[in-house]
């Protein structure tokens, strides 16, 4: 790796002027013969988000993001036309490490069927412990001190791994987010050693070292493969818009059996979502975002639309005696559908239930809110902060933080209910 510049190569760039064309050019001009310095080739070799901090060129990434909403990945592949490149941009530049951590993924694609989707989520957590460790260790060299002719300590490569959950521990990450970083963790540095590459697992003792607690209202969920396994066993559109409603709108029981039609408000503006309202809800008045399953909500809707004596509510009684369908029979027709699902008896020690539901919606909302504080690390770099939660809460309006947050669930809520 070249030695990072002191003057910045960009100084009399302005930014708010360039064209995609003109970021083509940067990269030939000044990024290209960067790498072509440390033997690589900038045709086939994808600069890494780390490199572009080392030597000096950020600027150029948190540009492409902000005045043209693109990752440095899009870039690659669709302006400068380069292909696919490296699969991921973890936060180390140690080309062992990073073998180590796709070799990983990889066993565990193979080897475990798992999707893509949750191969992701691991790739992600294992970037979140790898940029805590190269913070709080002042090094990107995670394999070293654990392999098994290093000549660092057992005790000072413990201590290092420590140090990273440490780091991890002062940031506002949620107590599940900390306890699935570190199972993960753990998990990796297990394979290391199953596979002979590491003589200690120094994260063997992070379950007593840190007790991290989950509350009662922090989520304990079904998964993607339990909500796709609904959406197949549903057979009517009231049955597809009760999943929707608990899992993708992340409804309460009672909320979705006095549904009205009333209550859905779609003429928004183009940057907003549709949503909706609720007159008394547990906090108060409140409006949910609807950004996904309004096709759902349609085809109910036009099956509704035939009745005579239809009132407007999306889960008429069947009986007569009240309006709208009851808390009861919600859980009820939740139950018939998840025994049809073929779903565990108990997930996470409970029955699946109307509540495992909402509990999902929020474990997603979670994992959005991972992806999109990690989309926003280099423009917390470039404002000198190693949080991007500094980002989301200062320097992105409500309106566009609201938007990204909106996309990514779009994007995970799509993989869960289309991917049935």
């Amino acid at each position: 790796m070249t030695d990072a510049v002191t003057t910045d190569p960009f100084g009399d760039v302005r930014w708010t002027t360039c064209s995609l064309d003109d970021f083509r050019d940067l990269y030939w001009e000044v990024v290209a013969p960067r790498l072509e310095a440390e033997g690589r080739d900038p045709e086939t070799h994808r600069p890494t988000h780390q490199w572009f901090r080392d030597e000096g060129l950020r600027a150029f990434l948190a540009a492409l993001r902000r005045h043209h909403d693109r990752s440095f990945g899009d870039f690659w592949r669709e302006d400068l036309d380069l292909g696919d490149g490296e699969a991921y941009d973890w936060a180390t530049n140690d080309p062992d490490t990073r073998d180590a951590l796709q070799t990983f993924l990889d066993r565990r694609r193979s080897r475990h069927a798992l999707r893509e989707s949750t191969i992701e989520t691991k790739r992600r957590r294992l970037n979140l412990y790898v940029r805590a460790y190269r913070a709080a260790n002042d090094t990107d060299d995670l394999l070293s001190p654990v392999a098994r002719d290093s000549e660092t300590p057992t005790h000072e490569a413990v201590h290092a791994c420590y140090a990273a959950f440490d780091w991890i521990n002062a940031r506002e990450y949620s107590a599940r987010t900390k306890i699935r970083v570190r199972g993960v963790v753990d998990e990796w540095y297990q394979h290391l050693v199953g596979r002979r590459l590491a003589a200690v697992n120094p994260a063997t003792g992070l379950h007593d070292e840190f007790k991290w607690q989950v509350a009662e209202s922090d989520p304990s969920t079904l998964s993607h493969v339990h909500v796709r396994a609904l959406v197949r066993a549903a057979e009517s559109p009231r049955e597809r818009l009760l999943v929707v409603a608990l899992a993708a709108w992340g409804l309460r029981a009672n909320e979705v059996a006095a549904l009205h039609a009333s209550q859905f408000v779609r003429d928004v503006g183009e940057d907003e979502a549709p949503y909706v309202t609720f007159e008394e809800r547990k906090n108060g008045p409140g409006e949910v975002n609807l950004v996904y399953g309004l096709d759902a909500l349609d085809a109910r809707l036009e099956q509704l639309a035939d009745r005579d004596d239809w009132s407007g509510h999306l889960f008429p009684s069947e009986q007569g005696a009240a309006p709208h369908a009851t808390r009861e029979t919600v859980w009820s027709w939740f139950r018939e559908l998840a025994e049809r699902a073929d779903l565990p008896d108990e997930i996470d020690g409970e029955r699946p239930s109307p509540q495992l539901c909402r509990r999902y919606w929020y474990d997603t909302y979670t994992s959005v809110l991972e992806g999109v504080l990690e989309g926003l690390e280099d423009i917390a770099a470039e404002q000198g902060s190693d949080d991007p939660r500094v980002v989301l809460s200062n320097y992105l309006s409500d309106e566009r933080a609201r938007r990204v947050r909106r996309e990514f669930m779009r994007s995970e809520l799509a993989d869960a209910f289309e991917g049935a």
